[in-house]
């Protein structure tokens, strides 16, 4: 049974998923995950103002990497794919990341669209679910960017209906509004407003009252769950098919938009790569749940901790 090796580098992340694939008899792939890791990277550091990647952010990109890719070899991976999304979309000098990566992994990164993003992150989010329960609406709150994409499971087979990304994310969120410690009132203001306007070229493209379950991948999204699960260390086995609340999402949001970087910083479950953003990442969350209830649209938030790590291993069966 081949086995792969799936990267996901975002903007504040990247994350690698080493797995065993196995055909059945229709047609189907199953994955059997050997190794699963993630860490902070922040690649988006400044790309927002600057318009660059950051020496000291491709770097850190490059040790994990080279972490990753002796992994991967430990594991025996046959195939490798990295998938690269909205910091390196926005680069000027994303040739020195390309250059990087081919050099560390041997083999060239991939800068996929926003459409494609969401594609994949769909196909990796639906496959536990009843196919009853659909359509589904997979929605991907990164770093840099935010993908909303519906479409249906049958059991074995994703049909994407309609896909759009757009660019707000907890990184950029945070770096445009969020400056204070905690942020003020005004500031969280600015936040919802920006992330409501920016969300609004999603939900266009989007049809979400023809969705039946509403499913959060990604860190920012797996967090408010553990967060409101009170863990007493983040487990991944507690928050995967959990379920909040638009209550639940409320309470969160406002507890952590109130808390200094201390308070957070303090909690287990929120890793420190993510303190400084998970207040904004909750706040795009929140936004989120407020316009799908304005859209007729579902409002319980099943969380998933499986993802486009999974859909991009799924793409090399």
């Amino acid at each position: 049974m081949p086995r792969v090796a799936a990267i996901d580098c975002g903007t504040n992340s990247i994350r690698l998923l080493v797995a065993e694939l196995t055909h059945r008899h229709d047609g189907t792939v199953d994955l059997r995950d050997l190794h699963r890791e993630m860490r902070v990277v922040r690649l988006g550091q400044g790309v927002d103002a600057t318009g660059k990647l950051a020496p000291e952010a491709l770097e850190r990109t490059r040790e994990a990497l080279v972490a990753y890719t002796i992994a991967a070899r430990r594991k025996g991976a046959e195939k490798v794919r990295m998938v690269a999304t909205s910091a390196t979309r926005d680069a000027s000098n994303r040739d020195e990341f390309f250059a990087m990566t081919r050099d560390v992994l041997g083999v060239q990164a991939e800068v996929i669209s926003g459409d494609e993003e969401a594609r994949l992150s769909f196909t990796g989010a639906v496959g536990e679910q009843d196919s009853d329960e659909g359509p589904f609406l997979v929605v991907d709150v990164g770093g840099g960017s935010t993908e909303l994409v519906l479409g249906t499971w049958d059991g074995s087979r994703a049909d994407v209906l309609a896909a759009r990304s757009v660019d707000i994310g907890c990184v950029r969120l945070t770096e445009r509004t969020l400056h204070g410690d905690p942020p003020t009132d005004e500031e969280v203001a600015e936040g919802r407003a920006l992330a409501t306007k920016v969300l609004d070229d999603a939900f266009a493209a989007v049809d979400v009252s023809k969705a039946r379950t509403w499913i959060g991948v990604a860190g920012t999204v797996t967090t408010l769950s553990a967060v409101a699960q009170e863990l007493p260390e983040y487990d991944s086995e507690r928050t995967h098919l959990s379920r909040l609340a638009r209550g639940d999402i409320d309470r969160i949001a406002a507890e952590l938009l109130a808390a200094d970087h201390e308070r957070k910083a303090a909690n287990p479950v929120i890793h420190p790569g993510r303190v400084d953003v998970i207040g904004g990442g909750s706040l795009i969350v929140q936004v989120l749940a407020e316009q799908l209830a304005e859209r007729g649209g579902p409002t319980e938030l099943v969380v998933s901790e499986h993802d486009i790590l999974d859909g991009i291993a799924l793409s090399l069966a």
